[in-house]
């Protein structure tokens, strides 16, 4: 894949999404927590070669706690590191007044969109209406509105945001116990274009939210290790062929099960070094560090994943 000085894709739509899985990495660092350009590259590079075109920068980066004065540096090495035909989404906030400083940096890049991490502590949904609105026209482009907790926003929130222009696309996240039973999801397909929606829970509720919602991309954090499995789950959805798509969702229980026991962002964090793929460094606080006892128990689930991928 060709790189060069501007080298990433800098146009979007729904067919992007339901094209490619959309990978969620963790964010390298040094040993002094400084963005590593050298590692971020053979991340993005490992996950490029399993044909997947679309890297969101969020949660498992830990864009929730990174500093406004590295802001342009990160972006700068995910630009660099990127491929002709892939699409990077940064995020921004999860508070508007970072959240604005940043979409000022991003309104002189290419990037196509951003995406707003979400807070409940301090927001209500017609706050955070009025301030997608602010952040929009200060960035110049829609947003991705990311729903990961029940009472962020409502229907019509969302609705009139999709009406103004605002929203590239919608991930939706909101984990429930039987991700069947779900009105909000259903709600949101009836009032939105699904092709605007997102599974943005992994592989796990991908093919509930695909069949039952009509729901037809995901985001996924294992498939930083196994770029080609996931991809291929993707490709037998699309297919219609469900079986085989089970079969491989299957496969990568074993590591997201460590990430629900253990929290979702440390252990992909440490999987993708532990897997030998990039090292990602030490965790950027708030998040922690997990003892060797835990990495012993993630040891064999990434490594494992890495050689499946490779099979």
């Amino acid at each position: 894949m060709e790189r060069g000085t501007d080298p990433m894709k800098t146009t979007i739509s729904p067919s992007d999404l339901q094209s490619s899985v959309i990978s969620v990495p963790p964010l390298c660092r040094d040993s002094a927590l400084r963005p590593n350009a050298a590692e971020n590259a053979k991340l993005i590079r490992h996950i490029e070669s399993g044909g997947v075109s679309t890297l969101l920068y969020g949660g498992n980066a830990n864009f929730y706690n990174i500093a406004l004065s590295e802001y342009a540096t990160v972006l700068d090495q995910l630009e660099a590191g990127a491929a002709a035909n892939t699409l990077i989404v940064p995020s921004i906030g999860p508070y508007f007044g970072t959240a604005l400083d940043q979409a000022a940096i991003l309104a002189k890049r290419s990037f196509p969109t951003a995406m707003l991490l979400p807070t409940v502590a301090v927001s209500s949904p017609q706050g955070v209406q009025a301030a997608v609105l602010r952040i929009v026209e200060k960035l110049g482009k829609p947003i991705v509105l990311y729903i990961k907790d029940q009472g962020y926003v409502t229907l019509e929130v969302v609705e009139s945001l999709v009406a103004e222009g605002a929203i590239a696309w919608i991930k939706y996240a909101v984990v429930r116990d039987n991700p069947e039973q779900d009105d909000l999801l259903a709600g949101l397909v009836q009032s939105v274009d699904p092709k605007l929606i997102v599974s943005g829970i992994g592989e796990q509720p991908a093919i509930i939210h695909w069949l039952k919602f009509g729901v037809h991309a995901f985001t996924s954090g294992c498939v930083c290790v196994a770029p080609r499995r996931s991809q291929e789950l993707l490709n037998a959805l699309r297919a219609g062929d469900i079986a085989l798509a089970e079969e491989i969702r299957e496969r990568f229980t074993s590591l997201e099960n460590l990430r629900n026991a253990y929290g979702p962002i440390p252990v992909l964090h440490h999987a993708v070094s532990l897997a030998g793929i990039a090292e990602t460094g030490p965790a950027l606080p708030l998040v922690k560090n997990l003892g060797d006892d835990l990495l012993d128990e993630i040891l064999p689930a990434a490594q494992g994943l890495l050689a499946w991928n490779r099979a």
